[in-house]
């Protein structure tokens, strides 16, 4: 029996961190200081080393080409990109985290990036081709698992530094989703979902108006009922659901 030949498989990690600045959803991205694509824009990340998990990867990656520590942010495995020319050093298999955190700081670049920088997320998505590999693929998949979580999770509270208020949380969702929310509707439905909210017993003063009340992150990781982007109810989507 002849011995099949296995060409090279490499494995990288590839990092999408984001984050509301001045009231923008912004990622994070870096210049690569090497080729392939040296000078063009891309989302952090790199190799798999040999007994590391990808967990551990995507963490030290974070603070190697970013210096942004991962205990501060919301980190999570995306998906798998497998494309055999999707890197033009050979066949590399990446696999995608998304990263979320409040308004983070200014990062440093690390050893394989020349710089990197905030950048608003739909100027990015406006200019196909503008970044290097398929990452702009990764990051329309990013945003949209981002907005996905919205709905369904209570990970909106990973863009507010605590304590926060209904307002702060609603301007997250609005941003992320990129519609305007009734405040009365959205107030009424996240003080109402099931340990979504922990009131902390304070008020922050208002300029105008009653002062308002501080909530912090409660327990519940599951958003229920959802808070669906389209405005049904989560009923009425249950039931189309059930009727597909």
């Amino acid at each position: 029996m002849s011995r099949e030949h296995h060409p090279r498989v490499d494995v990288t990690v590839d990092l999408v961190i984001l984050t509301i600045r001045d009231g923008e959803l912004n990622v994070l991205l870096v210049e690569r200081g090497k080729e392939p694509y040296r000078g063009w824009r891309a989302l952090p990340g790199g190799y798999l080393r040999p007994g590391e998990t990808l967990e551990c990867a995507a963490r030290r990656e974070l603070k190697e080409e970013t210096d942004l520590d991962a205990e501060r942010l919301h980190l999570e495995q995306l998906r798998a990109y497998s494309d055999p020319d999707r890197d033009p050093r050979g066949r590399v298999i990446t696999v995608a985290f998304l990263a979320l955190g409040p308004d983070l700081p200014i990062p440093m670049a690390g050893t394989d990036a020349s710089d990197a920088v905030w950048t608003r997320v739909s100027s990015v998505l406006d200019e196909p081709g503008s970044l290097a590999f398929d990452h702009q693929t990764i990051l329309r998949d990013a945003l949209e698992r981002a907005r996905s979580q919205l709905e369904y999770t209570t990970v909106a509270t990973a863009f507010c530094p605590e304590p926060f208020t209904v307002s702060d949380l609603r301007r997250v969702y609005e941003t992320v989703w990129g519609l305007k929310l009734d405040p009365s509707n959205f107030r009424r439905k996240v003080t109402r979902a099931d340990r979504f909210l922990e009131a902390t017993g304070e008020r922050r003063s208002a300029e105008q108006g009653r002062p308002a009340t501080l909530y912090r992150r409660g327990p519940a990781h599951l958003l229920h009922p959802p808070l669906l982007r389209d405005g049904r109810s989560a009923r009425s989507h249950t039931t189309m659901t059930a009727l597909r």
